[in-house]
C-alpha cells in the first residue's frame, strides 16, 4: 500500500486534465443511472480495499467539523465544547472548523484506527463520498480525492471505462 500511496499523486496529476474534461462532459449529459453505476463501483472497490491498510485521508487532510459533530465528540470525550474547540480545532480560510494538526489527532498510526470512530465527524463517515446520491454534484471534490484516496482514484478510472466519454470530434460530411 505504501508504494501505491507514493505513486498516487503522480497518477492523479496525470489523469487530472482528462478527469476534468470527463466530468465536465458528464455534467452536460448526466446519465440517468449515474448514481447506481457509481454506487456499484464503490461497493466493488470497497470489497477489495480496506481503509485501515491506508489511512491516507486521516494522515493528510482534515474533515469539516459541524456543530453537531463538535457537540457529539465533545460529549464522548467528556469535554466542554469550548475546550474541545480550543485544543483540537481552528477555522480555515473558508470559515469551516477543521483540525489544527495533521495527521488527525484521533488517528492511531500503529494500525490506522480511530479513537473516536463511533462518533467521528459526518465528513469522515461519508468519506470518500463515492456512494452518495447526486454524485454529479461533487465531481470537483471527487477529483481532489483522487490525489488522497487510492479507492477514489480506482473508482473514477472504472467509471470512465463503464461510462466512456465520447470526444465530440467534428465529423466531416461526405
Amino acid at each position: 500500500m505504501q508504494k501505491r500511496l507514493e505513486q498516487l499523486p503522480k497518477l492523479a496529476q496525470e489523469a487530472l486534465k482528462e478527469n476534468k474534461k470527463y466530468f465536465t462532459n458528464l455534467r452536460k449529459r448526466t446519465p440517468r443511472d449515474l448514481d447506481v453505476v457509481v454506487q456499484d463501483l464503490h461497493n466493488k472497490e470497497f470489497k477489495k480495499t480496506d481503509c485501515l491498510d491506508c489511512g491516507n485521508c486521516c494522515k493528510t487532510t482534515s474533515p469539516i467539523f459541524t456543530d453537531k459533530d463538535i457537540e457529539r465528540i465533545s460529549k464522548y470525550l467528556k469535554m466542554k465544547v469550548a475546550d474541545f474547540i480550543k485544543i483540537y480545532l481552528e477555522r480555515d480560510s473558508d470559515d469551516f472548523m477543521v483540525l489544527k494538526t495533521s495527521p488527525c489527532s484521533f488517528l492511531d498510526e500503529s494500525d490506522n484506527s480511530c479513537f473516536i470512530y463511533d462518533v467521528r465527524p459526518k465528513a469522515c463517515a461519508e468519506y470518500p463520498h463515492t456512494d452518495r446520491r447526486k454524485f454529479i454534484q461533487i465531481t470537483d471534490l471527487t477529483i481532489a480525492n483522487t490525489f488522497i484516496c487510492p479507492a477514489t482514484y480506482n473508482i473514477v478510472e472504472a467509471l470512465k471505462q463503464r461510462i466512456p466519454y465520447e470526444y465530440n470530434e467534428k465529423k466531416r460530411r461526405k
